[in-house]
C-alpha cells in the first residue's frame, strides 16, 4: 500500500505559513475537509510593519473586519471545525478569517500553543528559515509535510535525521513546478518534500544491474565501456554519479548523488555518512592546492578537504582540476555515502 487513505480522518492540520486568502494548501484542505475526514484545519500567516504582506490586500481590504493597522502588524487565521455549521455552507473562495493577536510568527507563544494542538503541520515555510522551522516542529513531537530546498538534506542539521530515519522525501518530490496564488505555473527545480509521514513508495526497492552489467551497458558514458567504477583517493568508496547505476553487487560503501534519498529505500541500502561536511569520515587531509578551471586559470585554494577526490593519472580535459605535489585531482558534487544492506 502507498499510503493510508484515513492518514488525516479525525485529525487537526495545522497551516502555519499560509495565508488563508491566497494559500493554495488552504483551499486545498478547505476544500477536501469533508473528504479527508478532517476535525479541524488551521491556517496562519506572519505579517510585519518590517516584512509587508507577500501579496497585495485587495480581498482584505474588502472584507468586514478588515483593519488597517492591523493588516501590517497582526498575522491571519482561520479555524474550520466538524461541529461547525455545514462547510457546504462557506464561500470557499472568501474563507472567513480573522486577525491574530500577534505578528503570526511561527515561534510565537500563540502559534506554538496551535503547534501543540495540531496533529499534522503541512506547509511551504520560507526556505531561509527552513533549519529554524524543522527544528520547531521536531520540538513540538509531530508529524509533518513541508516543502524545502533539495540541499537542505545536506544540512548539518537535517542530514543526521535523514541517516537515522527521523524523516525522509515525500513522494512526487523533486517536483519542478508549482500552482501560484494568481493560477500561473511557477517553475521551481531542486525542491522536495520532506516529511515522517509514513508511505509505501519509500519502501519499494531501486531495480538494479549487477557492476558487470553497467560497466557495460550503462546509459552513462562516465560509466559505460570503463574497466572500474573511480574510487575515492580521501575515502574508502566508489563513485555512483547517477542512481541507476548503483551496482546491485557491490558490497562496499559507495556515493552516490543528493538526489538518491528521493529512491531511497531504507530496507536495500543503509546511509554512512555524507562528504560534503564529511562528519570527521575522511581518511585524508591535502595541504593548499593549485586549482585550475576550464580556463587554465590557476589559483591557491584549500578546496579539495571539502568533499569526495578523485584522483587522475592525467591532466582532466574541459573540468577544474587541482594540483597537489605534481598529482592530479578532481572533486565531485556532495555525495551520501551508502551500502548495500547486509
Amino acid at each position: 500500500m502507498e499510503y493510508n487513505p484515513d492518514v488525516f480522518r479525525d485529525k487537526t492540520i495545522l497551516l502555519p505559513c499560509d495565508d488563508p486568502e491566497w494559500s493554495n494548501f488552504t483551499k486545498y484542505f478547505a476544500l477536501n475537509f469533508e473528504y479527508f475526514g478532517l476535525k479541524k484545519l488551521i491556517s496562519t500567516c506572519y505579517a510585519s510593519e518590517e516584512t509587508p504582506q507577500a501579496h497585495p490586500i485587495t480581498f482584505e481590504s474588502n472584507a468586514p473586519q478588515f483593519d488597517a493597522e492591523k493588516s501590517v502588524t497582526n498575522g491571519k487565521i482561520l479555524v474550520l471545525e466538524r461541529k461547525a455549521k455545514s462547510l457546504k455552507r462557506i464561500n470557499f473562495k472568501n474563507l472567513p478569517w480573522k486577525y491574530l493577536e500577534g505578528n503570526g510568527d511561527f515561534c510565537s507563544q500563540e502559534i506554538c500553543k496551535l503547534r501543540d494542538e495540531a496533529d499534522f503541520i503541512i506547509t511551504n515555510p520560507p526556505f531561509s528559515l527552513f533549519r529554524k522551522f524543522l527544528t520547531w516542529i521536531l520540538e513540538g513531537k509531530k508529524q509533518f509535510l513541508t516543502l524545502g530546498s533539495m540541499n537542505a538534506i545536506s544540512y548539518i542539521e537535517v542530514f543526521p535525521l535523514i541517516k537515522d530515519n527521523i524523516i525522509w522525501l515525500g513522494v512526487e518530490s523533486g517536483a519542478k513546478e508549482y500552482l501560484t496564488p494568481t493560477g500561473e505555473n511557477q517553475k521551481m527545480g531542486n525542491t522536495c518534500w520532506f516529511t515522517n509521514i509514513e508511505h509505501g513508495r519509500r519502501h519499494q526497492p531501486l531495480p538494479l544491474m549487477p557492476m558487470a552489467d553497467n560497466l557495460k551497458f550503462s546509459r552513462h558514458k562516465e560509466i559505460k565501456g570503463k574497466d572500474n567504477y573511480d574510487h575515492y583517493d580521501n575515502y574508502d568508496a566508489i563513485e555512483v554519479p547517477y542512481t541507476d547505476a548503483i551496482p546491485s553487487d557491490y558490497d562496499g560503501v559507495m556515493g552516490v548523488p543528493i538526489s538518491f534519498i528521493d529512491k531511497y529505500c531504507p530496507e536495500q541500502f543503509d546511509i554512512i555518512g555524507i562528504t560534503k561536511t564529511w562528519f570527521g569520515m575522511a581518511n585524508k587531509t591535502y595541504p593548499e592546492q593549485i586549482q585550475v578551471d576550464k580556463n587554465g586559470e590557476e589559483s591557491r585554494v584549500t578546496k579539495l578537504n571539502d568533499g569526495a577526490t578523485i584522483r587522475r593519472e592525467t591532466i582532466p580535459i574541459g573540468e577544474t582540476y587541482y594540483i597537489v605535489d605534481n598529482n592530479y585531482y578532481t572533486q565531485v558534487y556532495a555525495r551520501i555515502l551508502i551500502r548495500k544492506k547486509q
